[in-house]
């Protein structure tokens, strides 16, 4: 496959994602306020951190919104899919602990890998991260 369409796919797949993470699982959490983050916070106790639970919250709330939002406009691309990657992390394993199953686990684990993939591969050509060149480890 040429290049150039590599790029463009690539562009298409983090605007995709991007939007829909955002839109779906973030926007109603970011805008959820400290009882939504104490709620989500405290999932962090399935790997044994039991401190500050709403900044936690707000922390998974952030990756979702905002680790998303990097990802779709390629700007420290790396550092959102971090985020990211973290976040569904603790909610895959927060299903397998809670007994839930795989197939209650695997929206979590699709979207982890997701966030690993381009964690690994970066923004691609068609993004801020690419234009700017500010911190070439994040992009």
């Amino acid at each position: 496959m040429k290049k150039n369409k590599i790029d463009i796919a690539l562009l298409l797949f983090r605007l995709a994602f991007a939007f829909s993470v955002a839109y779906a699982h973030g926007w109603g959490k970011i805008i959820g306020g400290t009882d939504k983050w104490m709620k989500l916070g405290s999932n962090m106790e399935v790997i044994g951190i039991t401190f500050a639970p709403v900044f936690w919250g707000f922390m998974a709330a952030f990756a979702e919104f905002f680790g998303s939002i990097m990802i779709g406009l390629g700007f420290f691309t790396r550092l959102g899919s971090f985020l990211l990657a973290f976040t569904m992390f603790v909610a895959f394993y927060m299903h397998i602990h809670d007994g839930d199953g795989f197939g209650d686990a695997s929206h979590a684990f699709d979207l982890m890998c997701v966030s690993v993939f381009f964690l690994i591969v970066g923004a691609g050509k068609h993004s801020i991260d690419n234009k700017t060149k500010l911190i070439p480890w994040l992009q």
